[in-house]
């Protein structure tokens, strides 16, 4: 597969500028532009290579060609749920049971580790940009950054909340306020590398929440983030008295599900290259209704 490759023709008003100076106000930064200089890449103006001193004028155009990403990620030939895919991102559904990125305790069978065996089979030389990352047994929508710009560029987006994501989650009891928002910072417990909880000097977090549906022991409730802290929506609904449906570690019960219910049921997102806002959507998982169905 071709190396990714940005285009411009150049307006009078940009007339001028150093191309350094035009790609850094395009959020090409100079790490990226040193990669290009020394692993590959390259930068041509009217088709003939130019060094980023190169002072551009009207009607010229610039090309930008990235090289390729080394990864050190091992291929896997894992299926994967693609939801949707072009040039720059992929959405994906999660199982649960899988890592997001390999971990000590799981150094292979992750998505990532499934992305680039994905990536392999269809000649695609990169590494694995993940921008929504979800919790080993969590499950649900994952976007992922197919090259280092776009990821740049959405790690711009989500600080300006332009990547939004809904979740459904069972959680134990019923709650007294039906449609509500928690503030509360989170921190890293300090018996525990693992656990987080709420605590005065942790992160600001933000959760929007309301209840779809509720029976005697147990709700069903849609969850949206204002911030993204490690396990916020786990730790906030403990928080509440109410932790989700198998999520032992923060004190939910495991007599009708195995791992927390919790599935990233909605992704939107801005195109950074498209420049439109797309949509997706992940029906709950059937380990997940099953619990609900079993609830009284």
């Amino acid at each position: 597969m071709s190396p990714f490759t940005l285009s411009w023709v150049i307006r009078k008003n940009e007339q001028n500028q150093l191309i350094r100076d035009f790609l850094l106000q395009h959020h090409i930064s100079k790490t990226t532009l040193t990669a290009i200089k020394f692993k590959g890449g390259k930068i041509t103006v009217n088709g003939i290579e130019q060094n980023v001193r190169y002072r551009l004028q009207e009607g010229d155009q610039l090309t930008v060609t990235f090289p390729h990403e080394q990864t050190t990620v091992k291929g896997e030939d894992i299926p994967l749920q693609i939801c949707y895919e072009d040039r720059d991102v992929l959405v994906i559904n999660k199982p649960p049971h899988m890592n997001t990125i390999p971990s000590r305790e799981h150094p292979s069978g992750s998505l990532a580790n499934a992305i680039i065996g994905y990536y392999e089979k269809i000649g695609y030389e990169a590494t694995v940009h993940v921008v929504t990352r979800l919790d080993r047994d969590t499950s649900g929508l994952v976007l992922v950054a197919k090259h280092r710009y776009v990821h740049h560029l959405f790690s711009q987006l989500q600080q300006r909340g332009k990547v939004k994501r809904t979740y459904q989650a069972f959680v134990e009891g019923t709650l007294k306020t039906k449609k509500g928002t928690i503030e509360a910072p989170i921190g890293r417990k300090d018996t525990s590398i693992i656990e987080r909880e709420v605590r005065e000097d942790g992160q600001y977090a933000c959760t929007h929440y309301e209840v779809i549906a509720e029976k005697r022991t147990a709700s069903h409730v849609q969850l949206r983030l204002e911030t993204g802290r490690t396990h916020q929506i786990r730790v906030h609904m403990s928080y509440l008295g109410h932790p989700l449906l198998g999520d032992e570690l923060y004190g939910g019960s495991r007599k009708y599900i195995h791992r927390q219910a919790l599935h990233c049921s909605e992704l939107s997102f801005y195109h950074p290259l498209k420049e439109d806002i797309l949509s997706f959507r992940a029906p709950i998982p059937e380990d997940m209704l099953t619990a609900w169905k079993e609830c009284e």
